[in-house]
């Protein structure tokens, strides 16, 4: 049934069943009411031997967009019929080619197969896992009772050197204007808004520049350059509020996706914790043992934030 999606998808079909969706609801005689499904799912055509079912058909209706699926039946389901009679004696083609013996075919075969099973075995187990009434329960232990924190506008010329930086500084005593000399001279994020960095909390930027910008009153600039590592800074901030929770509306859907996280990950583990698993060096040899006195691999560089400021 997998190849339908793919040929019922297509094209011509669709411009088939929009025309003929257009000409029934224009016509209401057209527009006939569906007929029961038959009790015994009969048999509607075969192909090289190979039945196909009333059930097939039903089935790959509910598998088209939303759009299609209202279609009348005694339409739809003649078009569908067509395109799985194509795809089954395409498919029949492809084993007389002895294509289905191939190793490259079987191999996506076997992958597409297990992508199924992945899919069918998790979208059982966690059908109702994640309620309502959870995402509520997480949103008033996790969200509702949280304070108020702490968030600053700020905006920032970010330059390579301290020299550049006091000549920056200088200029702005002197009475240029901080976001023109942003402009003109800042290598950071939100130089062409004259260094706007927006609103952001203390967690949001790396430690030296947040404690150089929340210990700014609104309206100040940072009475030297300050240094990170991404560069030299001369910070103003230009005001502070305490940012409220988040509403349960807006926090719903990140608690939903997270609590369905969770619960991908623990049937995840608790699948290989059932499964016997041997694992071999990429060349397929035995791994040997890790010798006591050998030092391990050291880790991989963590690598710098897109961003210069944000974290």
């Amino acid at each position: 049934m997998r190849h339908l999606r793919g040929l019922a998808a297509t094209a011509p079909l669709r411009a088939t069943l929009a025309l003929l969706l257009g000409v029934a609801f224009a016509q209401p005689s057209l527009a006939q009411p569906a007929p029961a499904t038959p009790p015994a799912d009969p048999i509607v055509a075969r192909v090289d031997g190979e039945e196909i079912r009333f059930s097939d058909l039903a089935n790959a209706a509910q598998e088209l967009p939303e759009e299609l699926r209202g279609a009348p039946p005694q339409m739809l389901y003649p078009l569908l019929l067509d395109q799985m009679i194509a795809g089954r004696a395409v498919a029949a083609a492809a084993r007389r080619a002895g294509l289905d013996k191939d190793d490259a075919v079987r191999a996506r075969i076997r992958r597409a197969e297990e992508q199924e099973l992945q899919q069918a075995y998790l979208s059982r187990e966690l059908a109702g896992r994640v309620t309502e009434e959870r995402i509520r329960a997480a949103y008033d232990a996790e969200i509702r009772a949280r304070p108020a924190e702490e968030e600053v506008r700020a905006r920032h010329i970010l330059v390579p050197t301290e020299t550049e930086a006091r000549e920056a500084l200088a200029e702005i005593r002197a009475g240029a204007d901080f976001n023109a000399v942003a402009q003109r001279r800042s290598a950071g994020p939100g130089a062409r808004e004259g260094g706007d960095l927006g609103f952001f909390k203390r967690g949001d930027m790396v430690p030296e520049f947040a404690e150089a910008a929340f210990a700014l009153p609104a309206g100040q600039m940072s009475a030297a350059p300050v240094r990170s590592p991404f560069g030299w800074h001369i910070i103003r901030v230009d005001e502070r509020r305490a940012s409220a929770p988040p509403s349960f509306e807006e926090a719903r859907e990140t608690l939903r996706q997270r609590l369905f996280e969770g619960e991908i990950n623990a049937l995840v583990e608790r699948a290989r914790s059932a499964a016997k698993i041997e694992r071999f060096n990429l060349d397929g040899s035995a791994p040997r043992a890790l010798d006591a006195a050998e030092p391990p691999a050291p880790a991989a560089p963590a690598g710098r934030p897109a961003a210069p400021t944000r974290r």
